[in-house]
């Protein structure tokens, strides 16, 4: 291959096959493999024998936190516009050229990566790429379905702003996170989307949709070097572009958040500092979620749900970025019970602190991770997520193997470790319902 390096990593497969979409004769070798093209695009392919289906997308590694503040919102902007077509291909062509076989595309942006994505029977591999090629390479950014666009988001934030439970989690991440990008709503806000100008979009196109910040990314039964040729053939030769830089949030965070509504419920969300995607104890940060609220044998449903009917929906869920983290609790809950659920959740805090786990919570933890990590990898749209999101936000692959070996490895002193690093570390309390801010203040106090 003259324009480009591979190398194969992880696993067997089978060997070169002529066409896009067909199974190769058999013959070992790696069913996961990377190439990176003379213009510094990387393409990640793994070979699925047997399926019947092939995902392709392309991951661009800047996301909202990527934004200046007077453009926040931007990169949900474009990730909207895109299949709105090319000068060569309509919203309405795209769309049909899909449907014709029964196949599906989507998109969605991150607090640090963007994604297009389609699904198509594996034969017709060829035609997801050539309109993954064109969206991205090349998209009309037409000034009328720009502002077209602009007032669907604007509905989109509306109706965010109308649910309570994504509300509290917004609050709680502009607490978490004060004056940073990571604090920011993904999709903007209705004053900065309604100020983003068609030169706005552009601009910001042109400077991050290059070939250093994106991966295209395959699976399903294909052949890695015929996937290669395709995207070479599809995706623009020019070099260049970079990465964005991006600095970590500081340590200050806001205690307390309310927003007073007349809502039914009061929406209960309590945040921690977490840790990084790379930090070493995300694995065990991920066994103490699960024991907590991350399951339905998990402490917090247990207590709060099964034994005393407070809430119907609680949880608890973390999230890791470049360089930080957190750690969400959340219940919705009446109003007249919203002390009683935070005392319980408090309850199992402290009970964490004091007891950790038992051997049982810990193998039930690393089993559940595990299983379901394992489970979620049965098609290849996840198979192909899995590969184009660890390529754009760490750089390299981890395989399937590895991962799992890392929550298996947990141990009683890494997860006492985690819960004192971040259970006791800086937090946040957000609601937003009919409660008073001063009858919350003593718990931030």
């Amino acid at each position: 291959m003259t324009a480009a390096t591979a190398v194969a990593v992880a696993g067997t497969g089978g060997g070169r096959a002529a066409t896009l979409g067909r199974a190769a004769p058999a013959r070992r070798r790696s069913s996961v493999a990377i190439s990176t093209l003379a213009s510094g695009l990387r393409v990640v392919t793994e070979r699925v024998p047997g399926a019947r289906s092939t995902a392709a997308g392309v991951w661009v590694g800047v996301g909202a936190r990527d934004e200046p503040a007077e453009l926040a919102g931007v990169s949900h902007f474009l990730e909207h516009l895109l299949f709105k077509g090319t000068d060569e291909r309509s919203a309405r062509s795209i769309a049909e050229a899909i449907d014709r076989v029964g196949g599906e595309m989507n998109a969605f942006t991150t607090k640090e990566y963007t994604a297009y994505y389609t699904r198509l029977p594996a034969a017709h591999l060829h035609l997801g790429l050539g309109i993954l090629g064109d969206v991205c390479s090349a998209p009309a950014l037409r000034e009328a379905d720009i502002e077209s666009e602009r007032q669907v988001i604007l509905e989109e934030l509306l109706m965010d702003d109308d649910s309570p439970e994504d509300r509290v989690h917004t609050l709680l991440f502009e607490s978490l996170f004060p004056r940073h990008a990571l604090g920011r709503e993904t999709a903007g806000t209705k004053q900065t989307v309604a100020a983003i100008t068609p030169d706005d979009v552009r601009a910001f196109f042109c400077r991050w949709y290059r070939p250093a910040t994106t991966v295209v990314s395959v699976a399903g039964p294909v052949d890695h070097d015929a996937v290669v040729a395709e995207v070479e053939r599809r995706f623009p030769s020019a070099a260049g572009g970079e990465r964005p830089e991006r600095t970590a949030p500081g340590g200050q965070v806001k205690p307390l958040a309310v927003s007073r509504r007349s809502t039914e419920q009061a929406h209960l969300a309590l945040g921690f500092r977490g840790v990084g995607r790379e930090d070493p104890d995300r694995e065990a940060l991920d066994v103490v979620n699960h024991v907590l609220g991350g399951g339905m044998s998990s402490r917090l449903f247990e207590e709060i749900r099964e034994k005393r009917g407070l809430a119907y929906s609680v949880y608890s869920s973390p999230s890791s970025y470049a360089d930080a983290g957190a750690l969400t609790v959340y219940a919705g809950t009446a109003p007249r019970q919203a002390d009683a659920v935070l005392d319980l959740v408090e309850t199992e805090l402290v009970r964490l602190h004091d007891d950790g786990l038992s051997d049982e919570d810990l193998d039930v933890a690393r089993g559940y991770l595990a299983g379901s990590y394992l489970m979620s990898l049965e098609d290849t749209s996840s198979r192909m997520a899995r590969l184009g999101g660890l390529l754009t936000t760490i750089g390299y692959l981890r395989s399937v193997e590895e991962q799992v070996a890392r929550w298996e490895s947990v141990t009683h002193d890494d997860v006492l470790r985690v819960i004192e690093r971040v259970l006791y570390g800086p937090r946040t309390l957000a609601v937003v319902g009919p409660l008073k801010r001063a009858d919350l203040q003593a718990r931030v106090a």
